[in-house]
């Protein structure tokens, strides 16, 4: 299940363009890199490698202005 998230996102030519860092369960995060990305209905999904060296999919829900966390992996030998 998606959960809730605060993102700092760069707005260039459009809002929220591609996440910079995010706030996960008190914890910040610095995006280090983002591996993809696509687009969905109304939404737009990050793959990102964060400062803690995990990969997490971030979705950027378009209408509401909202972010979510899709999905985490632990870094390998985690």
């Amino acid at each position: 299940m998606p959960v809730k998230i605060e993102v700092d996102g760069y707005s260039g030519y459009k809002l929220n363009e591609r996440p910079c860092r995010f706030v996960l369960d008190g914890h910040e995060y610095q995006i280090e890199a983002i591996l993809d990305q696509w687009h969905g209905p109304n939404s737009a999904y990050f793959k990102v490698r964060a400062s803690d060296g995990n990969l997490y999919i971030l979705k950027y829900h378009t209408f509401s202005d909202e972010w979510s966390l899709e999905f985490y992996r632990g870094a390998p030998g985690e």
